[in-house]
């Protein structure tokens, strides 16, 4: 007799209906209580990466995390289709949260959902949020950018104009290919839990969330922080670009 891992994981999932399956859902980070066979989910295309680049496409210097100014990114969702966006440097662990608010019409027409874009984390809310924050980096340190098939990212075009990055899209429902994102967004969680209205968290409080997880020692680093890490690259940049000058 032969059975399929999905198998065993819809009976693990079924077994676990009734009063057990609160008990086990919250033993888990997720807290997801029901599982999608990931062949339906692959089912489900997105016509705005016709023409985008996959991670298939990406150099080998993104995978080896020898090259610093790799990031990955995704979007946590809360309460009202709330959402915070996630944006993680693969070399040093490095985060920097997105504020994405909602917009000032949200909530007033009761007849419908209001959509992503009101609720600040459309497309171009998206592309605009994390321009602005890439921007501020110098420009070596912001090569690409790997993000799933989200609909967020329909303007990747736009913003691979706005900012250099070659952005990069995860195979559908393959959270594994942006690794360092996933883990990120489940320490994150710590601070936003699920089920809570994520709009009510300010930039401020953003900000001091991420000050938290870069000041927090990494057995990958060497036990260095992310931001030890990646102030020692900019660091050597600066001493690099003095000899080069002198």
């Amino acid at each position: 007799m032969r059975i399929s891992h999905e198998a065993i994981y819809q009976a693990l999932y079924i077994q676990g209906r009734g009063a057990l399956k609160r008990e086990l859902s919250a033993c888990l980070r997720s807290g997801r209580a029901l599982r999608l066979p990931r062949e339906r989910a692959r089912s489900r295309g997105k016509s705005f990466t016709a023409d985008a680049l996959m991670i298939s496409d990406r150099p080998a210097e993104v995978g080896d995390r020898a090259v610093p100014g790799h990031w990955e990114g995704d979007l946590i969702l809360g309460l009202g289709s709330s959402a915070i966006g996630t944006l993680v440097e693969r070399t040093t662990r490095f985060t920097m949260l997105l504020h994405l608010p909602r917009m000032e019409r949200h909530g007033m027409d009761k007849s419908d959902k209001n959509g992503p874009a009101l609720a600040g984390h459309g497309a171009e809310a998206v592309r605009d949020a994390i321009a602005e924050t890439i921007m501020e980096l110098p420009a070596h340190l912001r090569r690409s950018l790997t993000w799933d098939q989200g609909a967020e990212m329909a303007q990747h075009a736009q913003l691979r104009i706005d900012t250099g990055l070659d952005i990069y899209f995860c195979d559908p429902q393959s959270p594994w290919q942006r690794g360092s994102n996933e883990n990120t967004n489940g320490l994150l969680r710590q601070y936003f839990p699920k089920g809570t209205d994520l709009s009510q968290h300010g930039a401020e409080e953003l900000s001091a969330v991420a000050h938290a997880l870069n000041s927090r020692p990494r057995k990958t680093l060497g036990w260095r922080t992310p931001a030890e890490a990646l102030d020692g690259l900019l660091k050597s940049d600066m001493i690099e670009g003095v000899a080069t000058t002198g």
